[in-house]
């Protein structure tokens, strides 16, 4: 496919902020995977190609979160093989289903999920010193791992953000250890998900390099806010991207 500078120029940026919005509350896709198809890439190869970026935005955001020791390695193995399991189910899954079934899904449990997060009572900062992992919490995470795979292997967008609404709301987990969890998670399924589409040669790999290095910028970027400043960013982003997901199963965007 040939390619041209104004291919790049398009892309880039975009894939950069959306680098900074993946880090900070998941959903970066939402802006991303627009910008490839907005720059005249088909919609086959936009996907291929944006899960090339994504997954090494990804990798830098969990090594960060990691480095910080933010992800608890013994709750993420559990919860990696359930959602892989779950993504498995899904990707069959959405090969018989209608795929207006989970439009009218989602237009369910978008408001739902922003319930969740808006209730201070319920999507809030727990004090990381005070947080103790429980058979419950590794049961919570590896199921809400298993449903979400299968949502994310079945549709996708906002993967990311139902994760953490799930491990802050219902496991209880401090909001930037949910984070870093999340990335654990979404790493994993991004690099199997791109092994089969450079197998299947899908990528655009010169365009897909450049837009990485832009995603690992926002990548690093985002993380660090989200290290700093904890719910209190991860919050307002997140009713970002539910409002973008819902704008964008409504064909808005």
């Amino acid at each position: 496919m040939n390619l041209n500078l104004q291919t790049f120029i398009i892309v880039c940026p975009l894939v950069f902020l959306a680098g900074i919005i993946d880090a900070i509350g998941g959903g970066g896709g939402l802006i991303s995977l627009p910008a490839y198809i907005a720059a005249g890439i088909p919609p086959h190869f936009a996907v291929a190609t944006n899960k090339m970026s994504a997954t090494f935005g990804t990798a830098l955001a969990t090594g960060r979160f990691a480095r910080q020791k933010l992800i608890d390695w013994k709750l993420a193995a559990p919860s990696v093989v359930c959602a892989f399991s779950g993504a498995v189910i899904g990707s069959n899954l959405s090969i018989l289903t209608d795929e207006k079934i989970m439009t009218y899904l989602m237009y369910v449990i978008l408001p739902v999920a922003a319930f969740l997060v808006l209730n201070p009572k319920l999507f809030k900062e727990n004090a990381a010193n005070k947080f103790i992992l429980t058979p419950k919490t590794y049961v919570t995470v590896a199921v809400s791992s298993f449903i979400i795979g299968i949502y994310d292997g079945f549709y996708g967008p906002g993967t990311g953000t139902f994760l953490i609404i799930a491990f802050v709301v219902f496991a209880r987990l401090p909001g930037v250890r949910a984070n870093g969890l999340t990335k654990a998670i979404n790493l994993t399924t991004n690099v199997s998900s791109l092994l089969v589409f450079l197998i299947n040669a899908q990528v655009i790999v010169p365009l897909g390099l450049a837009a990485a290095l832009c995603n690992m910028a926002g990548g690093y970027i985002g993380a660090g806010l989200a290290i700093k400043k904890g719910t209190g960013i991860i919050k307002p982003v997140t009713v970002i991207v539910l409002i973008l997901l819902l704008l964008h199963i409504a064909g808005i965007i």
